[in-house]
């Protein structure tokens, strides 16, 4: 079905192969920087903190079946890894404009410990941090896509239909007007 990174796509393209690596790496370490930072405002979270923490995992599942999908030939993680940054990087954009707009009403439902001015700059380094990891995701996601787009290629290099494209392209420049 065409849902898997295999390996000659690593071989022929090793700088993207990498970035794209390095980049879930840097989502791994956002996320856990997170959760790190909201059991730092109440130790045992709150619903809200609860959710907040559960958005973190599930962007560490993410970023965890990118880096499978990346180095495996298994197109389930490739799926996966698509559909949980899709729904990551919505809600980390949603929790961010959460923070940096209502701060004071987000920090009550969160139950803190801490006292208002450290929890502020606590969850305003929280709401950075998702907003690095918005970013993060849809540069993942665009290099998954050009992984994905080059194993399209080089498969369909194996077949006719690189011969056909370059037949059409060819046929295409005959009929212009204006041939230089």
């Amino acid at each position: 079905m065409g849902l898997s990174i295999t390996a000659s796509s690593t071989h022929s393209h090793p700088k993207t192969h990498k970035f794209f690596i390095f980049i879930n790496y840097i989502l791994l370490g956002a996320s856990c920087s997170c959760i790190f930072l909201t059991l730092s405002l109440r130790l045992i979270p709150s619903l809200v903190g609860f959710f907040l923490i559960l958005l973190h995992i599930l962007t560490i599942a993410g970023a965890l079946a990118g880096c499978t999908a990346a180095t495996s030939g298994a197109g389930k993680w490739y799926a996966a890894h698509m559909v949980a940054t899709v729904l990551t990087a919505i809600f980390q954009g949603s929790v961010s404009v959460l923070i940096f707009t209502s701060t004071d009403n987000f920090l009550g439902n969160l139950k803190t410990y801490v006292n208002e001015e450290n929890g502020e700059k606590i969850l305003k380094l929280t709401g950075g941090l998702c907003v690095l990891i918005f970013c993060l995701e849809w540069v993942v996601l665009t290099l998954a896509f050009f992984l994905k787009y080059y194993t399209y290629l080089e498969s369909d290099n194996n077949n006719t239909g690189a011969k056909r494209s370059s037949k059409v392209q060819g046929e295409e420049l005959a009929y212009l007007p204006y041939q230089v």
